[in-house]
């Protein structure tokens, strides 16, 4: 079975609060660097396929920045970039300290143990970080394209949503949220560890010698990719379930799949994967580069 070293310099699990102060540093540059994709993305799970829109996600971002003003397309970025910033923390956290428990006696970890690590990171970060932030970007987004809106930024929304229905509110959607960001840890931080091993093995001279900084960004992307589409569907159903019509709309989560089975058709799922994959190439890159560099500095 495959395995991946946890004793060599470069892999071996660093201390919590270097995983936490790391990874909270990558996951809010990361955020802010990539929010236009995310707000693309976004935009085209909320809109009916009967409006006429354009899927191309940077046409999408021009037409808004043209007719609603550039400051739309940033609506929500201050809650993604606290959000990412901590469930990043947490993500990494949770990660480097699973992969230290699941490593055998020799310091080691499979390629199943590594997705475990993975999953429980990504239920770890939904859970403590991720559910309420997506909630309140999603209201804040949904918000905007509103005739009148009713948020005026991060603190008045939560204020909104927690002041209406209680702090059930902005846990709305935790179930596909959970699911979502559980597979996507799982498969995001697996298939890292599993890629960076291999790049690794092929260095004859010095197995254990750190990735540059590009291989690095080559990597995470690639894990980006192969994430993105991998979870797409889970994705979707938790933007219709943050959507503020989804009272009305949909029961729970597994009604919502169904009602965009039967009415929208299965492409409906993968609506928004450009503009998510655009994000998460270059996700994937930042992140993991930037948390390699502030580990190595930390």
């Amino acid at each position: 079975m495959t395995t991946v070293s946890t004793k060599d310099n470069n892999s071996q699990p660093p201390p919590p609060w270097k995983s936490l102060v790391a990874g909270g540093i990558a996951g809010g540059v990361e955020a802010a660097a990539t929010y236009p994709f995310e707000f693309a993305k976004t935009r085209l799970q909320l809109v009916d396929k009967s409006e006429v829109a354009s899927r191309n996600p940077i046409s999408l971002v021009l037409r808004v920045a043209r007719e609603e003003g550039i400051k739309t397309v940033y609506t929500g970025c201050s809650t993604l970039v606290i959000g990412c910033t901590a469930k990043a923390a947490v993500r990494f956290l949770g990660f480097d300290s699973l992969k230290n428990l699941l490593s055998d006696d020799s310091g080691k970890l499979s390629g199943a143990r590594g997705v475990l690590a993975g999953l429980g990171a990504g239920v770890l970060e939904s859970v403590f970080a991720l559910t309420p932030f997506e909630t309140i970007k999603t209201a804040l987004i949904d918000d905007a394209q509103r005739p009148n809106p009713r948020y005026r930024g991060f603190v008045h929304g939560t204020y909104t949503l927690v002041n209406e229905g209680g702090v059930g509110a902005i846990y709305k959607g935790v179930v596909p949220v959970t699911l979502r960001q559980s597979s996507n840890a799982a498969v995001r931080m697996g298939s890292y560890s599993f890629l960076k091993q291999k790049v690794q093995a092929m260095n004859n001279d010095d197995p254990s010698k750190p990735l540059s900084g590009a291989t690095t960004f080559l990597v995470g992307a690639i894990a980006g990719i192969i994430t993105v589409y991998t979870t797409m569907p889970l994705d979707t159903l938790k933007t219709r379930m943050q959507s503020l019509e989804s009272k009305k709309e949909y029961r729970n989560t597994l009604h919502c799949a169904q009602r965009l089975l039967k009415e929208e058709g299965v492409r409906t799922f993968w609506k928004g994967t450009t503009p998510r994959l655009g994000r998460l190439v270059l996700s994937g890159g930042i992140i993991f580069t930037i948390y390699e560099k502030v580990i190595a500095v930390l």
